[in-house]
């Protein structure tokens, strides 16, 4: 390969991005098409936010509305946050932190991205076609009775989970097999881990969601009674189904997140990550847990005491691995060389925003407050201190770790810096107020609402367009870095020890030269301060014989 070719400039041509097999060319193709839904599901949040800000109409219909914040879940949830950290960072990480030339199997890679455009699409068109209010959790009986797109909205969500099941395929696969000469499966980069955790998720979960979604499909086509009570059916069944894929969807947005939140605090605290084989473990820990606490979006269902109690406790149960992690990342910052860079901001904002969303999600895990807050604004605000307060931080946070590697171009620290901090405030502003809401009574998914909470939602409403604005600021100095930004000289900017630090950056087509020989962990900090404490004292021995 010659000098200046990498990835990106290798070769040219619409055609050469379309149907290349290249793993970090697959990641920006996704990285283009998933942050495009991120943006319109962002402005349907907006639109939402202003329409709340008054009880009053503002600008939408109440039937409008319903379709409004269907589309925000749907967008957010199918088309952003459960392909966004594996499809985008992992795609374009996970051979290098293992030291491989590409993933297991490429064109079931590519493939992966064209169901997830084709699911996009179809998604799209029911859009076009005038929208759906189920809700994105498409609950039955209404789902099957209502009028509109909602087939084809369905099978939208049917489509894109295909490309859930192939990048989850073909992650276990390239870690099973392509893991460089001696990189054993504990000198595996912790983000590795929270990759391999989701993928065993994605394998086994996504086809019982795919499954319920045309059982759907064919209950309001051919009239089979299925989950509709009119025709012998169980609705109850439905939300059985659909949360079993659900919650564990929980962590295929999460665990990701929580791997590279490991990369993040080791390599902005300069020193080795405290219990690496606990995190390492933990994440496999809430895989398991995660496949069985399902029925405790469902106290209120009707089912027996008895399941409800169990759900309960292993609710409670699922906090155990995830403060783990939360202990062993302080532990590490513990005495570490902390530089509060961009990135590290974000893993900082995620350690505080997680602890609420998890601390909350304990309460709503509880029998007696649960059947309290069920269904208001308290468990929004929950779902988003969990969701856009752990994953999306950690995704951007992710993103401007590696976006020097991906670009070979710098962006500038000072608004980087600057956004995070909007982002930050603006997220709080706007959930902590919905919290409030909640225990107040203020039911979710409604169009307007009584006096008492006009306060809370004016400062909700306020609190969303600080968080646009943060992401207006960070669109503008990213893309500006891609067209202008200054080059990168130091392949690795960050200092960090994993092997995808060692590559050109950009990185070559075939990513590594050689393949690699691992003989040390990726975080092994406390070796380097070792080797250079030695040195400092061999330059201050050969001082010392010189004077003497």
């Amino acid at each position: 390969m010659s000098e200046g070719v990498n990835y990106l400039t290798a070769e040219t041509g619409w055609k050469s991005w379309l149907f290349t097999v290249d793993h970090k060319r697959i990641a920006i193709l996704y990285m283009y098409s998933i942050m495009f839904f991120f943006l319109i599901g962002g402005l349907l949040a907006l639109v939402i936010r202003l329409e709340l800000i008054t009880p009053e109409k503002v600008m939408l219909s109440a039937d409008a509305y319903n379709k409004m914040f269907t589309l925000h879940g749907g967008i957010m949830i199918f088309l952003f946050i459960i392909p966004g950290i594996p499809a985008i960072l992992g795609n374009f990480v996970l051979p290098l932190q293992i030291g491989a030339r590409d993933v297991a199997f490429p064109k079931l890679n590519l493939a992966s991205w064209y169901f997830y455009i084709v699911g996009a699409i179809i998604m799209v068109y029911s859009i076009i076609k005038g929208g759906v209010d189920t809700g994105w959790t498409f609950y039955t009986p209404y789902s099957t009775s209502v009028t509109g797109p909602v087939v084809s909205m369905v099978f939208g969500a049917f489509i894109v989970g295909f490309s859930s099941i192939f990048t989850g395929i073909n992650f276990i696969a390239t870690i099973h097999k392509l893991r460089a000469p001696g990189m054993t499966w504990f000198k595996m980069p912790l983000f590795v881990w929270g990759l391999y955790a989701t993928s065993i998720i994605q394998v086994i979960a996504t086809p019982v969601l795919g499954i319920t979604l045309l059982l759907l499909i064919m209950e309001r086509l051919l009239g089979i009674g299925i989950f509709d009570p009119a025709m012998g059916g169980d609705p109850v069944l439905f939300q059985n189904f659909f949360w079993f894929y659900s919650h564990p969807a929980v962590y295929i947005m999460i665990l990701p997140g929580m791997g590279i939140i490991s990369e993040l605090v080791t390599t902005f605290s300069k020193k080795k990550i405290f219990g690496y084989k606990a995190i390492a473990f933990s994440s496999l820990g809430i895989a398991l847990v995660s496949f069985l606490v399902w029925g405790h979006h469902m106290y209120v269902s009707g089912q027996s005491e008895l399941a409800a109690a169990i759900f309960s406790f292993l609710t409670f149960l699922v906090g155990i691995p995830s403060g783990i992690k939360m202990f062993n990342w302080l532990a590490t910052m513990y005495k570490g060389k902390i530089s509060l860079e961009t990135p590290m901001l974000y893993a900082l904002s995620f350690m505080f925003l997680f602890a609420i969303g998890g601390f909350t999600g304990i309460m709503l895990g509880a029998l007696s407050t649960d059947v309290h807050l069920h269904d208001t604004y308290f468990v929004v605000a929950h779902f988003h201190y969990v969701m856009m307060g752990g994953t999306v931080m950690a995704f951007i946070g992710g993103l401007h770790y590696w976006w020097p590697k991906i670009w070979g171009r710098k962006y500038s620290e000072f608004w980087g810096r600057i956004a995070a901090g909007l982002l930050f405030v603006g997220f709080n502003v706007t959930f902590v107020s919905q919290f409030v809401m909640g225990m107040l009574g203020m039911p979710r998914r409604y169009y307007t609402y009584v006096e008492q909470y006009r306060a809370y939602h004016v400062f909700s409403s306020y609190g969303a367009f600080v968080i646009g604005l943060a992401f207006l600021i960070m669109a503008c100095y990213l893309i500006y870095s891609i067209v202008k930004g200054e080059k990168v000289k130091d392949k690795n900017p960050w200092g960090a020890l994993t092997l995808d630090w060692t590559t050109d950056t950009p990185p070559d087509p075939h990513n590594f030269e050689r393949i690699p020989l691992v003989t040390d962990g990726p975080y092994d900090y406390d070796r380097i301060k070792i080797v250079e404490d030695r040195r400092v004292y061999k330059e201050e021995q050969a001082k010392e014989s010189v004077l003497n």
